[in-house]
């Protein structure tokens, strides 16, 4: 397996309710400039150069999302797209990837919708992980954590692997305050960013070990699919039947084979407008503006605006938004909430 590619296999879906009223269901955040002049789909793809040691993506999307897609890869016919007939979280969604791949290849998995600031140390990280995949572990790749956060999960550090990266020790939850206080303060625990390094043939093992229902059922489907050029459709009425978990549930939390690569790279999941403001350029008082906007007197604001000129005056810890027709303003603790608002919920 020394020489095997490393694919990477990018994974498209949300509904785009946590960065509305600019995400929307119909355009959700993935395929949004939201940094710099690239979407976030465009610079996934871009991390991973062939010059690097990387083969064409595996794109792994629902149907209302391929037009998205097909426009903003480099190379769509060089590409594979499995288009998902439902959405059944990410273990099925990487079955079905790992199913159109050869045994010996490395799957790169990488969510569609993260900024990575330093796509070198990425690559760096990437490559490592690869190299522990090649020995039979699935990998992790870890994100350095610089604060309590309670929005992540956590991964703890465990015994080296010469000088790759270590053991997962443990997965954790989402966790309180206090608990994710006592983590940082530990030292040996880093987010878990979701992006894993994966030997097809092993991965595909220890799903049948652990979650073999979803296996059965991206079998299936695959088996029973269809493809159009570079579009390949899994069969509908056998992918439903896979059940809905996480791959961190389905595989990472129970396999016995779980390691973990660390890396401090700039990274953010884009989880909430607050976490974007914190991930753009900002002036020297915090505040950070898209379009058209005049600030006095404010502190930590951030605007975007698709048009409309946005004055605001003595504001601090604010988000203001204008989408068409829609005007979003929270404060940034706030920020969480906005996939609940009824606009965002009934897209």
């Amino acid at each position: 397996m020394s020489d095997s590619p490393i694919v990477p296999v990018i994974l498209c879906g949300g509904s785009g309710t946590r960065l509305w009223p600019r995400s929307r269901a119909a355009k959700p955040k993935p395929f949004l400039p939201l940094v710099g002049d690239s979407t976030l789909f465009e610079a996934t793809v871009a991390r991973c150069t062939p010059e690097a040691g990387f083969a064409p993506p595996v794109v792994v999307t629902g149907a209302a999302h391929v037009t998205h897609i097909e426009a903003q890869l480099a190379d769509p016919a060089g590409s594979q797209v499995i288009v998902e007939p439902s959405a059944r979280n990410t273990a099925a969604a990487i079955a079905l990837a790992a199913l159109r791949l050869p045994a010996d290849a490395v799957m790169l998995v990488c969510p569609s919708d993260h900024h990575i600031a330093d796509p070198a140390a990425f690559r760096g990280a990437a490559l490592a992980a690869a190299q522990l995949a090649r020995q039979g572990w699935l990998v992790s790749i870890a994100i350095a954590a610089t604060a309590p956060e309670t929005g992540f999960g956590y991964l703890q550090r465990g015994e080296a692997l010469g000088d790759l990266g270590f053991r997962t020790a443990r997965f954790v939850e989402k966790p309180d305050l206090a608990r994710a206080q006592q983590f940082i303060a530990a030292g040996t625990y880093a987010w878990n960013g979701g992006i894993f390094a994966f030997p097809v043939g092993g991965f595909l093992r220890e799903l049948e070990e652990h979650a073999p229902a979803i296996l059965t059922a991206a079998r299936r489907a695959v088996e029973a699919g269809r493809s159009d050029g570079h579009l390949f459709f899994p069969a509908s009425g056998n992918f439903a039947a896979a059940p809905s978990i996480s791959v961190d549930y389905a595989v990472m939390e129970p396999t016995e084979h779980k390691a973990m690569v660390l890396a401090d790279m700039g990274w953010s999941d884009i989880g909430s407008w607050d976490a974007l403001h914190s991930a753009l350029p900002r002036d020297a008082a915090g505040n950070s503006c898209k379009g058209r906007a005049e600030l006095v007197d404010c502190r930590n604001v951030l605007v975007d605006s698709d048009g409309p000129r946005v004055s605001a005056i003595g504001l601090e810890d604010v988000v203001i938004v204008v989408d068409g027709d829609e005007v979003l303003v929270t404060t940034h603790a706030g920020a969480q909430l906005v996939g609940k608002l009824p606009g965002a919920a009934n897209q």
